[in-house]
C-alpha cells in the first residue's frame, strides 16, 4: 500500500517548499500590516494550526468566502496520517478577502486621518491667532486697571500721612503734659509721707498724750487734701494713659495702614510695570486657585477713611484732655498750700511717751528670739532623722533591685520580697511624716522670723518717735515743695 506524505525524520530534514497558490508568510508582509486582525474575528486560536477541524468549523460561519480546500484536499484529508509537518503547509492563518479588505481599511484609515489633520491645524492656526488677541487685550487692561489701583493707593497714602503728622504731634503733647502731671503726683508724696508719719507717731503716743488736739485735726485734714488732690491727679492721669493708648492706637493703624499702602504701592506698581519678557516672571501654579483677597474697593477706601476719621477724634480728645490737666494742676497746687500753712501755724512741740511701749516690745522681742531658736534646734533634729531614715530606704530598695534580677523561676515572690516591699513603703511613710513635720517646722519658724521682723520695727519706730517728735517734726515740714514742683515744671 502506497503511503502519503512522509516521516517526521525526512520532513524535518527537508522541508518542502511552499505552494505557489497559498498566500505569502505573515513575516514578509509590511510592518504597517502585522498588527492589523482580518476583517471577521475568528474565533478558533491561530497559534494552533494543526487543528484544521477548528478551523473549518469556524469558516464554515461566513458563506460569503469562497472554499478554501479542493477535492484532493479532502481526501487527503481522509487519509494523510496525522504528520504535523503536513499539516502546517495545508492550513493557513487568512484568506485572500481578509487581506484585500485589510488593505481597504487602511486606505480608508489614512484617508480619514489626512482629513481630521488638516481639519485641525486650520482650526489650530485660527484658535492661536484669536487667542493671542484675545490675551494682549486682557493683558492690557489688566496694566490699566493696575495704573488706577496705583493712583488709588497714591491719593490715600498722601491723606494717611498728613493726618499722621498731625496725630504724632498731638502725642506728643499729650506725653509732655502727662509727664508733667507724674512729676506732680509724685512731688505730693512727700508732703503727705510727712503728714501720715506725724499722725503715726503721734498715735503711738500713752497715756494722757493721746490727745486729740488741733495739730491732729489740721494734719488730718491736710492729708485728706493731698489725698483728694492725688485722686483728681489719678483719674486725670488715667485719662491721660488711656488717651494716649488711643492716640497711639490710632497712629499705630495708620502707620500700619500707610506701611500697608506703601507695600501695596510698591507691588502694584512693580505689577504694572512687568512685561512678557520682563525678568523674575515665572510659573506658579495654581495661584489662581488662591483667593486671598479680605476686602473689596469699597470696603478697603472706607477702612482708610475710618482710620483718619478715629485719628481726628482722638485728636480732639486729646486737646480737650490737655486744658483739663493743666487747669487741674494750678487748683491743686493752691489747695495743698493752703493747708499746709494752717497746719504749721498750729503744729506745737507736744511729745508722745513711748518708753511703757518700747519697754514691752523689747520683752516679746526677746521671747520671740528664744523661740526662734529653740524651733531652730527641732528642724535640726528632724533633719537628722530624715538623713537617718534615707539610709534604711536605700538598703531596702537596693535589695529589691538586686532580687530583680534573679534568673527565671527564682523570680519568686517570697515573704523577703513581701517584707522589703513593705519595709520600702514603710520607711517612705516615715520619711514623708518626716519632711511634714520639717515643713510646719519651717513655716512656723517663718511666721516667727515675720513676727521678730515686726517687732524690731515697731520698736524703730518708736526710737524714732520720740527723735522725730522733738527734733524733726517740724524740721521736715520745712522740705514742703514749692509751687513750680507742685504743678510739674521742675
Amino acid at each position: 500500500m502506497e503511503l502519503l506524505g512522509s516521516t517526521l525524520t525526512a520532513t524535518y530534514a527537508h522541508p518542502q517548499p511552499a505552494p505557489t497558490s497559498f498566500l505569502p508568510a505573515i513575516g514578509t508582509m509590511t510592518s504597517s500590516y502585522r498588527d492589523r486582525f482580518p476583517h471577521h474575528n475568528l474565533t478558533h486560536s491561530l497559534s494552533l494550526p494543526w487543528r484544521p477541524n477548528t478551523y473549518y468549523k469556524t469558516a464554515s460561519n461566513y458563506p460569503g468566502l469562497p472554499p478554501y480546500c479542493t477535492r484532493a484536499q479532502r481526501v487527503c484529508e481522509s487519509t494523510m496520517l496525522p504528520f504535523v509537518s503536513n499539516r502546517t503547509t495545508l492550513f493557513t492563518r487568512y484568506t485572500p478577502d481578509d487581506w484585500y479588505r485589510s488593505n481597504l481599511v487602511n486606505y480608508q484609515e489614512s484617508n480619514s486621518s489626512r482629513h481630521n489633520s488638516e481639519r485641525l491645524r486650520v482650526d489650530t492656526s485660527r484658535l492661536i491667532q484669536d487667542k493671542y488677541q484675545q490675551i494682549r487685550k486682557t493683558q492690557a487692561n489688566s496694566t490699566q486697571d493696575l495704573g488706577e489701583r496705583v493712583n488709588d493707593i497714591a491719593f490715600w497714602k498722601s491723606e494717611i500721612t498728613h493726618e499722621l503728622d498731625e496725630m504724632i504731634g498731638e502725642t506728643n503733647a499729650l506725653t509732655d503734659i502727662k509727664k508733667r502731671l507724674e512729676r506732680a503726683l509724685m512731688e505730693t508724696e512727700a508732703p503727705l509721707q510727712v503728714a501720715r508719719e506725724c499722725l503715726f507717731h503721734r498715735e503711738k503716743r500713752v497715756g494722757i498724750d493721746l490727745v486729740h488736739d488741733e495739730v491732729e485735726k489740721e494734719l488730718l485734714m491736710e492729708v485728706d487734701v493731698i489725698l483728694c488732690c492725688q485722686e483728681r491727679m489719678r483719674r486725670h492721669l488715667d485719662k491721660a494713659i488711656a488717651q494716649l493708648s488711643s492716640d497711639r492706637a490710632a497712629q499705630h493703624e495708620l502707620e500700619k495702614d500707610l506701611s500697608d499702602k506703601q507695600a501695596a504701592l510698591r507691588i502694584d506698581d512693580k505689577c504694572k510695570d512687568l512685561r512678557n519678557t520682563s525678568e523674575g516672571v515665572s510659573y506658579f501654579r495654581g495661584v489662581e486657585r488662591v483667593d486671598a483677597t479680605v476686602s473689596v474697593p469699597e470696603s478697603w477706601a472706607k477702612f482708610t477713611d475710618d482710620n483718619i476719621l478715629r485719628s481726628q477724634s482722638e485728636r480732639a480728645a486729646s486737646t480737650k484732655l490737655r486744658d483739663d490737666i493743666e487747669n487741674l494742676l494750678v487748683v491743686t497746687a493752691n489747695e495743698m498750700w493752703n493747708q499746709f500753712n494752717k497746719v504749721n501755724l498750729a503744729f506745737t512741740n507736744r511729745i508722745a511717751e513711748t518708753a511703757d511701749a518700747k519697754s514691752k516690745i523689747h520683752i516679746h522681742l526677746s521671747k520671740t528670739l528664744q523661740e526662734i531658736f529653740q524651733i531652730e534646734m527641732a528642724i535640726e533634729s528632724i533633719k537628722k532623722a530624715i538623713k537617718e531614715k534615707s539610709a534604711f530606704l536605700k538598703v531596702a530598695q537596693t535589695r529589691l533591685d538586686e532580687r530583680t534580677r534573679r534568673p527565671n523561676i527564682e523570680l519568686c515572690r517570697d515573704m523577703a520580697q513581701l517584707r522589703l516591699v513593705n519595709e520600702v513603703y514603710e520607711v517612705d511613710d516615715t520619711i514623708q511624716t518626716l519632711q511634714q513635720r520639717l515643713r510646719d517646722s519651717e513655716d512656723t519658724l517663718q511666721s516667727l522670723v515675720h513676727c521678730k521682723a515686726t517687732l524690731e520695727h515697731d520698736l524703730a519706730v518708736k526710737a524714732n518717735t520720740l527723735y522725730i517728735d522733738q527734733e524733726k517734726c517740724m524740721s521736715m515740714r520745712k522740705s514742703y515743695p514749692n509751687t513750680l514742683r507742685l504743678v510739674g515744671f521742675c
